[in-house]
């Protein structure tokens, strides 16, 4: 609860990460998130993982996601993960939707993505996902 006694919304950073120029899918989610009730920052395109985790240090987010399209989703989550780790954002959830082959899921899960959502995930599913994990930790 927050001053007012209301719940505090859930705050979602969404990045398009690397040289990713397609960004009508993370629009979507964006969009679909702010009307499941969550607070969203949309980076716009081509973001750098030092950009990703000063962002989500900076607004203070729960959820730190990522949209993918361009197949450079281990190498960007690999630098990524240790500069989150360095902002004291691990305890954040983290997650990534986009063009992910089921080989990589594996390896995502052990850089700490939690949340795996490919491409064709129901909106509401990533919206449920979000608020079973987050819920307890927003009061």
């Amino acid at each position: 609860m927050n001053d007012t006694g209301q719940q505090r919304r859930i705050k979602v950073l969404l990045a398009k990460p690397g040289l990713d120029g397609h960004d009508q899918g993370a629009k979507v989610v964006a969009r679909a998130m702010m009307d499941a009730g969550f607070e969203v920052i949309y980076t716009g395109l081509r973001q750098t993982p030092e950009a990703v985790a000063r962002m989500s240090l900076d607004e203070d987010v729960d959820v730190i996601a990522l949209s993918s399209m361009a197949g450079s989703h281990l190498p960007f989550c690999r630098k990524l993960k240790p500069l989150l780790e360095a902002g004291g954002l691990d305890d954040k959830l983290w997650l990534i939707g986009g063009n992910l082959p089921a080989q990589d899921h594996d390896a995502l899960r052990e850089l700490g993505f939690k949340g795996i959502f490919p491409t064709g995930s129901k909106l509401d599913a990533i919206a449920a996902y979000i608020r079973e994990n987050i819920r307890e930790n927003v009061a």
